[in-house]
């Protein structure tokens, strides 16, 4: 284990070995250089005498806040470069204030592999209340995403959204029923004040509930149930 914490003061890294060497725990202050927990790491792989090991940050947060995101997703990007490491794992205790940092640090569809959000048990109910609705926001939440943070119009159709996507899949039709299962699961509300077709308010976006359904979709994806529902239940 390799602890950067108030808990150190000083330059100089402390290590303290368990009798069967089957924990080290090394102690840096907080304030050290980024570049040098992740060479207390690299010790630690080094010794694993023929393991290969997997790294686990417990929460990347207080680097976001302390250092930035730049230098969190260096440190990220060292931590992976390191030979003879299985996986590395980080954790993230995703709040509103860091939200924003948080999304542009990790891309739902490809760096998330668990989430535990309430967010999970509004996807759960809408998969139980309406099936159908819930398979279009599965398959094509991405591609609304893009649509929704594309779109110049404060109040645009289905099919003003689908407009703005480079390459779709969906239809104005099917990214309607998209934007619908958004809607209920609070990412985006409906402009009340229409006639004809649904205008949607994008100036109620929530980019972060946004990421956060993309993220317990993507990371569900192999963990499905029968239905095809997500495998993650929480509670709203």
């Amino acid at each position: 284990m390799v602890s950067a914490s108030d808990t150190t003061r000083g330059s100089t890294a402390t290590t303290q070995v368990v009798p069967g060497r089957r924990l080290a725990y090394t102690m840096l202050d907080a304030s050290t250089e980024l570049d040098r927990v992740v060479d207390a790491v690299s010790t630690y792989v080094a010794d694993s005498e023929g393991e290969v090991p997997s790294i686990v940050v417990d929460d990347i947060v207080p680097v976001v806040t302390d250092r930035g995101v730049a230098a969190a997703r260096s440190f990220v990007t060292g931590l992976r470069g390191l030979s003879g490491v299985d996986d590395v794992v980080v954790g993230c205790s995703y709040r509103p204030e860091v939200a924003a940092d948080v999304r542009s640090l990790f891309d739902p569809t490809g760096d998330v592999g668990s989430v535990d959000h309430p967010v999970a048990g509004a996807l759960d109910r809408l998969h139980r209340d309406d099936p159908t609705t819930f398979g279009y926001v599965r398959r094509h939440w991405a591609e609304a995403r893009e649509g929704l943070e594309r779109c110049t119009r404060n109040y645009p159709q289905s099919r003003q959204v689908h407009a703005a996507l480079s390459d779709p899949e969906t239809t104005p039709r099917t990214l309607g029923a998209t934007l619908s299962g958004l809607v209920r699961l609070g990412v985006l509300d409906t402009w009340g004040e229409t006639v004809g077709s649904t205008r949607y308010d994008l100036t109620a976006y929530d980019r972060d509930r946004m990421w956060v359904v993309g993220a317990v979709l993507a990371a569900s994806a192999d963990e499905t149930d029968p239905d095809g529902g997500p495998g993650t239940v929480g509670d709203d």
